[in-house]
Order: C-alpha cells, then structure tokens, then sequence
C-alpha cells in the first residue's frame, strides 16, 4: 500500500476512536459558570500519612480508583511520591492506595479534623528500572484506568541534583503493583503531570514535559545560596498518546505533540518548573496549569488537534493564581487549580473569571509553599496531598451541616 494511503488511513483510524471517545464520556460532563463550588466547604479533613514503609516523601500525584481489581478498590486514591526517604527529589519509587477515613471529631474553629483512613503500598518500583532512561523518581503524572492498569510518570535524578534530571518515562503496572512495561522516547522528556482520556479499550494519555532545553544548560551555579534562578526556555510541551489496551497491557499507536513553547526551568527548590496540571472538558477542551507564565491555558479539539506550534489560549492570568501545579475539574466544569507559590486552591470558570479562593496549606516559610500537587473533586469536596506534611487531606464540609 502507498505510503500516504497507510498514512491517511492510520489517522483517520485515530479520529474515529477519538470520536468514539467523546461520544462515550460527554453526556456526563457539567457546564460550569455556576454557583461557586468551593463555596460549598470550609473544613480541611487531616488524613492519612503518604509516607510507605521505605520512607519516600513528598506526595505528588493522585489518582481515584475507577474499578476493583486486584490490590485496587474501586473508590480508593492512588499517591505517587517524588523523593526518597533522604528527600531528594526524582528519586521517589512508591505508590500508595488510600481508604479515606471518616472524621474523628466534629469540626471546630479552625476547623481542622482528624482522619486515620487506611493506607497500604500499592507498588515500589526498581529505581534502575530498564526502559526507563535515568531510572525512577515518581511525578504528578498519575492515571487509573478503567482496564486495572495504572500508568505513572517518571522523571529521575541523581541525589536530587536537578542539572542531572534524565527523560524517564511512563511506567504502566498492572492491577497488583507490578511493571508490565514502560514507554520513553517518543516526545517523552521530564512527565511531570498527565491526565487521561479513558474508554475501556483506547486510551488518550496527555502529558506535559518540562524538560525539553532545560538540563542542557547549566551555567548557572546551582549549589549558590540563596540559589540563581536557571535559564528560562520556552520548550515545554503536551503530548498525546493513542493507546490500545488489551489484558497485557497498553500498546502506543501513536505520539503526537499538540502544543508547546511552555516556559520552563530548573529550580534547586522544587527541581524544575513548567507546565503541570491537565483535565480534559469531556467534550472539546484540554486545560493546562502554566506554572511559570501564572496562567490556565486552553487547548481546543485536543483529540484531533495536530499542530504543535502554541501553547494554547491563555483562560485566566494572574489575580489569586500563584505558581498553579495541580489542576482538575469540579463537578460543575469549573476549573480547580493549587497555588505552587501560597496553598491556596483557586476556582475559575471555563470562561475565565476567577470566582473562589480558600487556603489549604498555611505552613512554612512563606506560609503553603511548595505544599500542593495532584487533587481530586468529588461531589462534597475535594481530595489532595499536602507535601508539607506528606499527608492525604479532604476539603470538606464540617459535620454539622
């Protein structure tokens, strides 16, 4: 068969299961634009701690269980952890699975709870894991899909060094914690977060990479005190990844990078900083979290989108947002995003309006920086790691109403 024949026959095979896909998950989805959905809750539920047996810190990323199978309860949280039990960053190997507990107490003024929930140790991964380029340091980029296999980011160090970060991967497990397989190459350069697209049998993974033009430049001394800001370049991107699933595991069909010129730069804090959070509408819009630009940006027709040449339209800048990391949807569409800068979650609609803050982490020095990551909304909160503390919190409603 002719090249571009093959070519134009594989694509349009991409477009049908993207169809496939909207057809599937859009008549659920909410429209934003509506009461504020924050507003609803006042009371921070102190859970369980994320810290498993071999000492790993630093929660990163969250995942709810879609289905039981295996160790997975449907229901249940997954958390991946960035650092080891020496906190250096890109070298975290574990993941977790939290059972929310229920409050201990009735809440008071300042309304903090207490929680003892369950946690368990879903997997710890080699560090030298083969097919993985630098080894393991678990990141944001954390997925359950519906199939029972679990697919996690890797972007890895050396001793928490960041001039030495390596490309890593995406580490797919099964439902019982083990590796099956591992994708790298393929535009994968730095995972930092990742959301998917979820229909049983086809799966569109969008992840955002920070390290595209990052480690190559090391001019700056990076063991000075207080430390120099490191080059900024404009390379950060999203990928998408068409997979096919079988009971084996995920195949990629193909990588495409949909949009790009991201800023992003090492940092000796929080080791680099670029594109972060994703969600997806449900219908036609990819939302990202611009950390360095204090922006959520927009990416229209995401499933079919082929061009790579921008990063999107910028949503909401500024105002409450500081250093947006973890980004997800409420249940009425509206846009959830933690503050890298000051642990405040900030609420924007889809058109842009910024119509809800509250304060999730006030510890530290400046007070909640550096304290959030993954998150999750459910219909009466939401549900997201605090680094600080490496605990699994709720934002709730108190008990008495």
């Amino acid at each position: 068969m002719h090249t571009k024949m093959k070519r134009s026959i594989h694509i349009l095979a991409i477009q049908s299961l993207a169809l496939a896909m909207l057809l599937v998950i859009a008549p659920g989805v909410a429209q934003g634009g509506g009461h504020s959905f924050l507003g609803n809750f006042s009371t921070i539920v102190v859970g369980p701690s994320t810290v498993p047996d071999n000492g790993d810190v630093n929660p990163y990323g969250v995942a709810q269980v879609p289905v039981t199978s295996g160790l997975l309860v449907k229901g249940n949280f997954l958390v991946s952890n960035f650092n080891n039990s020496s906190n250096q960053q890109g070298t975290g190997t574990t993941i977790v699975q939290i059972t929310p507990g229920r409050a201990a107490t009735p809440s008071v003024t300042p309304e903090i709870a207490e929680s003892p929930g369950t946690v368990t140790l879903f997997a710890e991964i080699n560090p030298t894991l083969p097919g993985c380029p630098g080894g393991v340091g678990l990141t944001t980029a954390l997925v359950a899909l519906s199939s029972g296999f679990v697919i996690v980011g890797s972007l890895p160090t050396v001793l928490g060094d960041p001039t030495t970060a390596a490309a890593g991967c995406l580490i797919v497990l099964d439902s019982n914690g083990n590796v099956v397989k591992t994708f790298s190459g393929n535009g994968i350069n730095g995972p930092w977060d990742m959301t998917a697209v979820d229909n049983g049998r086809s799966v569109a993974l969008f992840v955002t990479n920070v390290l595209n033009g990052t480690v190559a430049d090391t001019s700056d001394d990076v063991s000075s005190t207080p430390p120099s800001p490191l080059v900024v370049t404009y390379k950060g991107t999203v990928l998408r990844l068409m997979l096919a699933i079988d009971r084996h595991g995920p195949e990629l069909l193909t990588s495409q990078v949909i949009a790009s010129g991201f800023p992003e730069r090492l940092d000796t804090a929080a080791l680099v900083i670029g594109p972060t959070g994703l969600a997806f509408d449900g219908r036609n819009t990819l939302y990202v979290a611009n950390t360095l630009d204090n922006s959520i940006v927009a990416i229209d027709n995401p499933l079919y989108f082929f061009k790579s040449d921008k990063t999107g339209v910028t949503v909401t800048q500024n105002g409450a947002l500081n250093s947006p990391l973890g980004l997800t949807l409420a249940p009425n569409g509206d846009i959830l995003t933690v503050n890298g800068g000051d642990g405040y979650i900030v609420e924007t609609t889809p058109k842009g309006k910024q119509i809800a803050t509250a304060l999730l982490d006030s510890s530290g020095s400046p007070p909640g920086a550096g304290a959030l990551f993954g998150l999750v909304a459910v219909w009466n909160g939401v549900y997201y790691v605090d680094d600080a503390t490496n605990t699994f919190n709720f934002f709730t409603k108190p008990w008495h109403e």
